[in-house]
């Protein structure tokens, strides 16, 4: 009796290894057959994969990718330095002489100002040119200066830095009336002191100035000094009002290179017309700087970079002893290049070797 009630345990406990050690051996093949079927669909599908995504690129060529279309750009400006564009501005003016006295007339009016090639802006202009065309006179001359207003707003001439009697200084209020629109005003006065000197408006100036009531006069001294002579002489007439960064009312590529020839002397006119200041930096050689505000420095000094604030104006020398093509350009960087290549206030320094045309 307690032999049957044992056996019955016993082959329990003999079944249930046995079925045990079946199902160890039946569950692996259960599974590595799941798995092939797994494999076998991802295979089918993966083979279907290059017909419905795209190649993803590695870092390294995206950035290569990049870097060459940022160096397009760049080579694209440089390229098409100098580029045309309609308009120029600080042309000399010729004055027509009534019984010795030299006359200047000069309308200022609205008109479309091609900066850069293909981009125009709304432009207040003497002669319909940015900056107004230059004038250069002799210590001592009598000149009038006959300013017709085509303008929607008054307005009125100061001349910077020349010397000249009271009611000549065009400050409306203080020396003059405004000069209304439609209306035309005389200044008339004996060229006092010599130097690089400007014009332009002194009424709602931030404005008028900005877009572009600006130019040269320049007053050649009666006695010049041989040690200041040259064989270019450039005017460079630096703003940054509504046209942008430029240089004589252009921004790069349609700046102008000054050109020479090897072995002479370049006499550069810096005037800041602008609201900021504008660090100037010649490439490959230096300057020496002469003047200042149209008075000689007492000992000339050199320098690779020149500071031009608003209103100022420096005259140097450059001895053009490097032949090539040498960057010229505002040395705060904003100023004159981004990540689409350079902009602004940017030129060139042209030194051609002898016989090159």
């Amino acid at each position: 009796m307690f032999e049957s009630k044992n056996a019955a345990p016993a082959t329990d406990r003999r079944d249930f290894i046995r079925k045990g050690a079946a199902a160890a051996f039946v569950l692996p093949a259960i599974v590595s057959g799941l798995g092939s079927c797994a494999e076998t669909k991802a295979s089918n599908t993966g083979a279907s994969a290059p017909d419905s995504l795209t190649p993803v690129p590695s870092p390294a060529l995206a950035r290569r990718a990049q870097a060459d279309a940022m160096d397009a750009m760049h080579e694209k400006g440089i390229k098409a330095f100098p580029a045309k564009t309609e308009g120029k501005g600080n042309q000399l003016f010729q004055p027509r002489i009534e019984k010795g006295v030299k006359v200047y007339d000069l309308t200022c009016e609205e008109i479309q100002w091609e900066v850069e090639p293909g981009r125009r802006a709304k432009a207040w202009a003497y002669n319909n040119q940015v900056p107004g065309p230059q004038i250069r006179v002799r210590e001592g001359d009598r000149v009038r200066i006959n300013l017709t207003n085509k303008l929607p707003e008054s307005t009125s001439i100061h001349f910077h830095g020349l010397e000249v009697p009271i009611d000549q200084d065009g400050v409306p209020f203080i020396t003059q009336p405004p000069v209304k629109p439609g209306e035309s005003y005389t200044y008339e006065f004996t060229v006092p002191n010599a130097g690089s000197h400007m014009y332009h408006s002194h009424h709602n100036a931030a404005l008028q100035v900005g877009q572009g009531l600006l130019g040269a006069f320049i007053v050649e001294p009666r006695r010049p000094v041989a040690s200041h002579r040259a064989d270019v002489d450039y005017v460079m007439v630096l703003n940054d009002g509504s046209h942008g960064y430029t240089l004589n009312g252009k921004g790069f590529p349609a700046t102008e290179p000054i050109v020479c020839k090897q072995g002479q002397t370049v006499r550069i006119r810096f005037m800041n017309e602008g609201m900021m200041i504008h660090p100037m930096h010649l490439h490959g050689m230096h300057m020496t700087v002469i003047a200042k505000d149209g008075w000689d420095q007492p000992a000339p000094w050199k320098c690779d970079t020149l500071n031009i604030a608003p209103g100022e104006r420096w005259d140097v020398l450059v001895k053009a002893t490097n032949p090539g093509t040498w960057a010229f350009h505002c040395h705060i960087l904003p100023h004159a290049e981004s990540e689409h290549g350079m902009f602004g206030m940017v030129t060139a320094l042209i030194v051609q070797k002898p016989g090159v045309a």
